[in-house]
């Protein structure tokens, strides 16, 4: 079968972000705006860009937390925009998308285009907003990664998140109540649970609440069959305590790298550990990642999360959106060309 036909590829000179030496901290983040040609390979497609979110992963890899990061590249893992070169059959579609590498090991999203290989866009859901689009990739993303080793739940199954209010979290929340997971949460201090559930949500206080006793409690007894930590290490034990017998913990982050858990327990009820680091994923294994979740979105199981007018910022003012997702904001930070 002959290939399909590619369309006339003209190259672009798109603004971009540019990261041009490693920071020494968050603050001193100094993001340019320069132009740069861009043009296409024979596989790739070329995206004017629309919208582009901005992550923590984002401000760590400007700082020298990822050693494997070049400079100097344009920063911004995740998209959303049209298609204006490329396979004809694409070009004029809606896309969105994101990448363990764009934006870290080669330029990325926060720019006016984009050049990325065909097999890893994916067609915006209709009803979406390109802002929201924007901002679904690397929490949903590292939710469904790690749902995904770990067993994708389902029916009669519990799912306790820690950290339930954090991006990833609510993520995760929705993509194990959407197939039908009893989930539990666990915040840090009082308050209740704030993204979209497709079935009810109990919130555990960690301030107030021993976490494994209560999971126990409202399971019968039997534990948490999937515990998503967030979080990392300062919920290991709590998370440790809360499994159920062949229970799995996903984690994703870590404050202090170094934990203690009783071997004897670990064996003996038979869990399972799943380390997630969507870093390693490629635009293209993203892509498939995003596909799975796509029904979810059209069908209104799975909600972007809402973007506010003031967490969206121009890309000269990308240094204002660094600092804000560096001081933890729980808004999802958009940049708009």
């Amino acid at each position: 079968m002959p290939p399909a036909p590619q369309a006339n590829r003209h190259p672009v000179d798109a603004r971009c972000v540019r990261l041009l030496a490693k920071a020494e901290n968050a603050a001193a983040v100094a993001p340019v705006v320069e132009t740069h040609p861009l043009s296409r390979k024979d596989n790739d497609v070329l995206i004017e860009v629309k919208a582009a979110a901005v992550n923590p992963s984002d401000v760590k890899a400007a700082t020298g937390l990822m050693p494997y990061a070049v400079f100097p590249r344009t920063s911004g893992r995740d998209y959303a925009g049209v298609v204006i070169d490329g396979p004809s059959g694409l070009i004029g579609r809606e896309v969105f998308g994101s990448s363990g590498d764009l934006g870290i090991r080669r330029d990325g999203t926060h720019a006016t285009h984009l050049v990325v290989e065909a097999d890893a866009v994916v067609e915006k859901p209709a009803g979406i907003s390109w802002d929201e689009a924007a901002g679904i990739g690397v929490p949903f993303v590292t939710a469904m990664e790690g749902l995904r080793r770990a067993g994708v739940t389902k029916a009669g199954e519990t799912v306790l998140v820690m950290g339930v209010n954090g991006k990833v979290g609510q993520a995760a929340v929705q993509i194990a109540s959407w197939h039908g997971a009893r989930v539990i949460g666990v915040v840090r201090k009082s308050e209740p649970y704030e993204g979209h559930s497709n079935s009810a949500v109990e919130v555990i206080d960690a301030s107030t609440t021993d976490v494994a006793a209560r999971v126990r409690e409202l399971t019968g007894g039997k534990g948490a069959d999937i515990v998503y930590n967030t979080v990392g290490d300062p919920y290991f034990q709590a998370a440790h305590k809360s499994l159920a017998l062949r229970g799995r913990q996903i984690l994703i982050a870590a404050v202090d790298r170094i934990v203690q858990f009783n071997i004897l327990e670990f064996y003996r009820g038979q869990h399972t550990y799943v380390g997630i680091d969507t870093l390693a994923l490629s635009s293209v294994a993203t892509g498939a990642v995003l596909r799975e979740l796509a029904p979810g979105f059209a069908g209104g199981h799975l909600k972007p999360f809402p973007i506010k007018q003031s967490a969206i910022y121009p890309l000269e003012q990308a240094r204002a959106a660094f600092v804000a997702v560096a001081g933890s904001s729980r808004d999802r930070v958009i940049l708009r060309p």
